[in-house]
């Protein structure tokens, strides 16, 4: 089985999110660093929630949307103080973005074919993200 895009940015982020905020300072670590590795992995949950729990997907969806805008501002805030530099906000920014089209995608497949040529089509019937 092929993993659905959403699932492959999702992990990127993990990836990269787990050893940089793991150099946190000290006073940030247990604070900020957890909030943000918590957040990735609360959103994780909610969209494999979302793939299992057909009865209630879009609330699952709705809850890994305002997961994501959590994170979002969390990200900022470490970049605002100084925890996070400009390039490393730069790529985890850029993640962030493409989980976040995902996520609309897979909560508005309608209007996300509209705006899409035809030859993408079949990739958003794939599935999820």
């Amino acid at each position: 089985m092929q993993q659905s895009p959403i699932f492959s940015h999702l992990h990127d982020l993990l990836l990269w999110l787990i050893p940089a905020t793991n150099k946190f300072p000290r006073e940030h670590r247990f604070g900020l660093a957890q909030r943000l590795q918590k957040q990735a992995f609360d959103l994780q949950h909610e969209l494999i929630a979302a793939v299992y729990d057909k009865r209630y997907s879009e609330e699952h969806l709705i809850e890994a949307d305002v997961l994501l805008t959590d994170l979002r501002k969390t990200l900022l805030l470490c970049q605002e103080l100084g925890l996070l530099q400009g390039g490393q906000y730069r790529h985890v920014s850029l993640i962030v973005t493409n989980i976040g089209n995902r996520l609309g995608s897979w909560r508005n497949p309608e209007k996300d074919r509209s705006a899409q040529p035809k030859h993408r089509i079949a990739d958003a019937e794939a599935g999820p993200g």
